[in-house]
């Protein structure tokens, strides 16, 4: 989607069309989920956390104080800021998290907790990151996002965007082969 169209969409969703709204939704639902994804590992919280990215978007709009340039980019900020909520409030809470998938018939339950533990030390080795280095990786590899579109997002340079995503692999391949998150 082209800056232009992104622009007039946002402009029809300022509006309150529906048409606009749905397309929205359906634009960017599956690339904000899978940026949430990326940094949260609790089915059931990524998809509440995505509906409200979108629940925000809806009452900023009827607030008024919608997005006026790049829709992309304020749902990126919302979803960004969801994020840091949910973990701030998970660790006021003290909870951990009960996980209700079921292994999959093609896996065996060896196999599931083996993904699972695979995943859970990915997402603390994720959280070791800086903001930047998380929000980079996130849009990059979570959102699919080209290095243009993640410095155009984030304000940076594409430089700068390029030095965050190779430092926070590095950072990632020594935290994750000194935790032995891998292994």
């Amino acid at each position: 989607m082209t800056q232009e169209e992104e622009f007039m969409l946002l402009s029809r969703a300022r509006a309150l069309e529906q048409e606009a709204l749905a397309e929205i939704h359906e634009r960017f639902y599956a690339k904000i989920y899978r940026y949430i994804s990326f940094r949260v590992d609790e089915h059931h919280a990524v998809e509440d956390l995505t509906s409200e990215v979108f629940l925000r978007l809806l009452l900023a709009l009827r607030d008024k104080s919608a997005p006026q340039k790049t829709l992309r980019g304020w749902l990126y900020g919302v979803a960004s800021n969801i994020v840091k909520e949910f973990y701030r409030q998970k660790k006021r809470a003290n909870l951990a998290a009960l996980d209700e998938s079921v292994p999959s018939r093609g896996q065996s339950p060896d196999e599931w907790l083996e993904t699972r533990l695979l995943n859970e030390n990915l997402q603390a080795v994720m959280r070791e990151l800086t903001d930047d280095q998380q929000n980079v990786l996130a849009l990059r590899f979570g959102f699919e996002m080209p290095i243009r579109e993640v410095a155009r997002t984030m304000g940076k340079s594409e430089g700068s965007v390029k030095m965050l995503q190779a430092r926070a692999v590095a950072s990632l391949s020594r935290r994750a082969a000194a935790a032995g998150a891998f292994a």
